[in-house]
């Protein structure tokens, strides 16, 4: 209990230091070369996070921080360094409001800053690390089925995303290869997680194997329309098709004319 009061007693001070930067959405400290990583994570967490997490990491159910914001997030204790790494690596947080969906967006901190609150997180109480997949030892053949059967459902057969009830889904043509594997294991937002019984190690790393090979896809039947699927390519042939039919019938038209 004692240990609670004295890092919520920190983290207000803290953020009572701290000062938003112009046209950055980022409340940062005033010097942060003379700050460690862990130090550097709290106030930068102060700042953007705990309105929203808790002070603590506790979560919030809808209560209003500084600045009257509303505020309404999971906890964060024992998510770990994956999790922490995948929303703030991706722009996925921090949100302007709760109620928004996660997208994917330029990244508002440093390397520096993403890697100390990503430790900072991390500290509240443990957690998955950072995983470090290998889609080189991953087999395409393999990666190809795994991600039909359990991905291209709702990310399109080459990762182009789409939409599902309520909600986008990215393209994953961004996506590195340790965000691909994070996501598998937490499943953000409305997409379901794998454990490594439904999906292996071995069988993820083949599958971002296949994800890296379709941001590039070899187009042999020609222009790739977008890669995603058969509804603009079938609009595409119909309107070569009709337009070279209505052309057909105007030149019999004249022939039969003259």
């Amino acid at each position: 209990m004692k240990r609670a009061v004295v890092a919520i007693a920190l983290l207000l001070a803290v953020a009572a230091g701290a000062q938003a930067q112009p046209n950055s959405g980022v409340v940062r400290p005033d010097d942060e070369s003379q700050l460690t990583d862990l130090q550097l994570g709290g106030q930068l967490y102060a700042g953007n996070c705990a309105t929203c997490h808790g002070i603590a990491g506790e979560g919030s159910n809808g209560t209003r921080g500084s600045g009257n914001v509303l505020g309404k997030g999971p906890s964060l204790r024992g998510v770990g360094a994956r999790t922490a790494h995948f929303y703030l690596s991706t722009g996925y947080m921090p949100l302007e409001s709760p109620t928004q969906q996660p997208w994917r967006r330029r990244v508002l901190f440093t390397r520096r800053e993403l890697r100390a609150l990503v430790k900072y997180v991390a500290s509240l109480g443990g957690g998955p690390p950072i995983p470090r997949p290998a889609p080189e030892h991953g087999h395409l053949a393999e990666g190809l089925r795994l991600f039909t059967e359990h991905c291209a459902g709702c990310h399109q057969v080459v990762a182009e995303g789409g939409y599902v009830t309520d909600a986008r889904v990215p393209k994953l043509k961004q996506a590195t290869p340790t965000q691909v594997a994070e996501a598998v294991r937490i499943g953000p937002y409305l997409m379901p997680k794998f454990s490594k019984k439904a999906i292996s190690d071995r069988q993820l790393n083949s599958i971002i194997a296949y994800i890296q090979g379709a941001k590039k896809p070899d187009d042999r039947g020609g222009w790739g329309i977008g890669h995603i699927g058969p509804v603009p390519e079938g609009m595409i042939a119909w309107l070569i098709a009709g337009a070279v039919l209505v052309g057909l019938c105007a030149l019999i038209g004249e022939r039969i004319r003259a």
